[in-house]
């Protein structure tokens, strides 16, 4: 994930340690549902105006979007 919102031009960490850790217990390491996941919580904070993605934000996004 770092990697690629490093490639994508991100000067800054994006995704707290607990979001990641949310994330994979969610995908349990699928790139696909990780992808899936990611680009809702991006366009999830990015309506919210919020700069770092948490844990919170991303149950959330897993609960309302993806369950």
């Amino acid at each position: 994930m770092k990697r690629r919102l490093a490639y994508a031009g991100a000067d800054h960490d994006i995704f707290s340690d607990g979001a990641i850790d949310e994330i994979y217990r969610f995908s349990s390491g699928a790139a696909r549902l990780i992808n899936k996941v990611c680009t809702h919580c991006l366009l999830y904070g990015a309506q919210n105006q919020r700069r770092i993605i948490d844990d919170h934000m991303v149950k959330l996004v897993i609960q309302g979007e993806l369950a």
